[in-house]
């Protein structure tokens, strides 16, 4: 019994040995957890401190950035007058900065051409001429040194070689964008209103479908005025060109090319226009003292650009595509026919317009009028027009146009340029060269007028078989004009071909 007693005692005491392990070992955990715990909320709540301190200062930061911007706007407003008669713009060699006027100066810096400075100070010389000013980068913004005030000019449009009196250079208001037609970098083809409407479209988008294309050019109204739909335009002011149109069901055409992430462009072939200027004989480019309608090397009869009526019936055909879908409209032929001597046409002018100028007010309409639809507008012209220093003779000056339209969409092919044209013996034997110096003259000529139009050009992918000196255009020739937009910062283009025949590994 005895013995028992013992057994009993040596369990009960094991067991509470045991226990009091077991507990001195939770409670081990437990502080252990408490000092985790402990430790964790020590590390929130310095994570919080420090959150709430960067927060603090973000706001702070953007209290300051938003006062002094209020300040500025209000300085601004306070000097604008101030700020305008002392902003001035570097000439066309640009300007070197001195640390000082005095004889001694030293060279600090160089400023492109065209660069937007303020003058702060004027130094006159000896007779009463301002002949050094001190620039800062803006109004009570930096110094940058000292220049010769025979390096500024007033403005970029002060460098345009030959003006028009009736063109306006100044700053055009444009949309940059849309929230539901955002810009694209193109890479089109030209489409015919035939190709459009047969099996040809597609093998055109299964092109697409392979390559880096990713846009077409249609013609919505092409060089015989024929229409790509049934137009109401059409049908209150031209209604024969609504007799052949090649599309009938424009919502399937339109959705079949959405389906494939087609950019659309609707080309409008403007001032050419034979179907409206037979039926408005009254509204046609005509030879003096007669009636006889000027038609063209091809047959084809034009429309006076000066007329609004014209103007108006383009521009409704151009607002139907947008509400169709298409997400630019690119008006060509926006120019009057290259005729040798105007002297014996009349030209319906009674306004006595220059023809660039008219050009530029066309333009400016539709860009005005389409601005609701949500659609970019764009302009064809020759590539010449980036050298010539006048409009060409069709009212194709570059700085006017340019300046009114969101993509500017010079026809760079080679095929078109003159023997000797940049120093090119035959420039259609040269696509790479031909294009880089036809760009260069672009890219300064875009300089001139402070709201340019992208640069979207048109390239050739045909050969020119009527060229003297030609050469066939294939594989080679159509990337070599792709690499010159390339090397010059161009990443957009339009391939050119009338049958819509493209080399595909030019683009693949």
């Amino acid at each position: 019994m005895k013995h028992k007693k013992i057994m009993v005692f040596a369990v009960v005491l094991i067991v509470a040995v045991l226990v009091g392990a077991f507990s001195i070992n939770q409670y081990t955990i437990y502080v252990e957890n408490k000092k985790v715990a402990e430790e964790q909320e020590k590390i929130r709540l310095e994570e919080e401190q420090r959150a709430a301190e960067e927060a603090r200062r973000i706001a702070e930061e953007e209290a300051r950035k938003k006062a002094e911007e209020e300040a500025r706007i209000k300085a601004e407003e306070e000097n604008r007058e101030l700020i305008e008669s002392n902003t001035f713009y570097t000439g066309k060699k640009g300007a070197t900065l001195y640390d000082k006027y005095e004889e001694g100066k030293v060279e600090v810096g160089k400023l492109d051409s065209r660069h937007k400075v303020y003058v702060s100070t004027y130094i006159q010389d000896a007779e009463g001429q301002i002949s050094f000013v001190e620039l800062q980068d803006k109004f009570q913004g930096e110094t940058l040194g000292y220049t010769e005030y025979s390096n500024l000019i007033k403005q970029p449009m002060d460098l345009i070689a030959r003006p028009y009196e009736d063109v306006d250079y100044s700053a055009f208001q444009r949309n940059e964008s849309f929230e539901d037609n955002p810009p694209v970098e193109v890479k089109g083809i030209y489409v015919t209103g035939n190709s459009a409407a047969t099996d040809k479209l597609d093998a055109l988008i299964d092109l697409l479908d392979r390559t880096q294309l990713n846009a077409m050019v249609i013609d919505v109204k092409d060089d015989n005025g024929f229409l790509l739909f049934y137009s109401e335009t059409a049908e209150k002011m031209n209604p024969k060109a609504n007799d052949r149109v090649y599309i009938k069901d424009m919502q399937a055409f339109v959705d079949k090319l959405k389906e494939h992430d087609i950019y659309l462009i609707a080309r409008i072939v403007t001032f050419k226009s034979p179907i409206y200027a037979k039926a408005n004989p009254d509204k046609a480019i005509v030879y003096k003292g007669t009636s006889n309608l000027y038609s063209d090397a091809d047959g084809l009869i034009w429309a006076s650009a000066h007329n609004r009526e014209l103007w108006d019936y383009n521009i409704g055909v151009a607002k139907e595509a947008a509400k169709w879908g298409f997400n630019e409209i690119q008006f060509d032929y926006v120019r009057f026919p290259a005729i040798s001597n105007k002297d014996k046409m009349d030209f319906r002018n009674p306004d006595n317009e220059s023809q660039a100028a008219t050009i530029q007010k066309y333009l400016t309409k539709a860009y005005e009028e389409l601005s609701p639809y949500n659609v970019y507008v764009a302009a064809d012209v020759f590539g010449w027009a980036a050298t010539a220093i006048n409009d060409v003779g069709i009212g194709q000056h570059w700085e006017a146009l340019t300046n009114v339209v969101d993509y500017i969409c010079p026809m760079m092919y080679p095929s078109h340029y003159g023997p000797n044209n940049f120093g090119l013996s035959v420039p259609d034997a040269y696509p790479y060269e031909t294009i880089d110096r036809s760009l260069k003259d672009a890219f300064e000529r875009n300089s001139n007028v402070l709201t340019p139009a992208r640069i979207r050009p048109w390239i050739q992918d045909f050969t020119a078989g009527w060229v003297k000196g030609h050469i066939s255009y294939g594989v080679p020739e159509v990337e070599a004009q792709i690499k010159a937009l390339e090397d010059n910062g161009i990443h957009e283009f339009l391939l050119w071909n009338a049958k819509n025949n493209y080399h595909e590994g030019a683009v693949d």
